[in-house]
């Protein structure tokens, strides 16, 4: 049996962000079907992340690489962790 390190996919987001908001219980709930691991952070507590992202949020990383941004993939999302 092949040993295979668990999946994370950060969700970065901003407070008062709908988009984020209804992102959030989608990636959610991708995550919990895949046994991804979420991690959520809010760019307006790093300054590098909030001067990187401004108002592009939410992003989706995939392993610490960007994957989407906006509105969630959910098909392509899947894929991307169940591969």
């Amino acid at each position: 049996m092949s040993w295979q390190a668990r999946r994370v996919v950060t969700l970065l987001t901003r407070e008062g962000c709908h988009l984020c908001e209804q992102a959030k219980p989608v990636v959610a709930e991708i995550c919990s079907e895949t046994g991804a691991e979420l991690r959520e952070i809010d760019v307006d507590t790093d300054p590098q992340l909030r001067a990187e992202y401004g108002d592009r949020l939410p992003v989706f990383l995939v392993d610490g690489r960007e994957h989407g941004y906006w509105r969630v993939e959910e098909d392509r999302l899947r894929a991307a962790l169940s591969a």
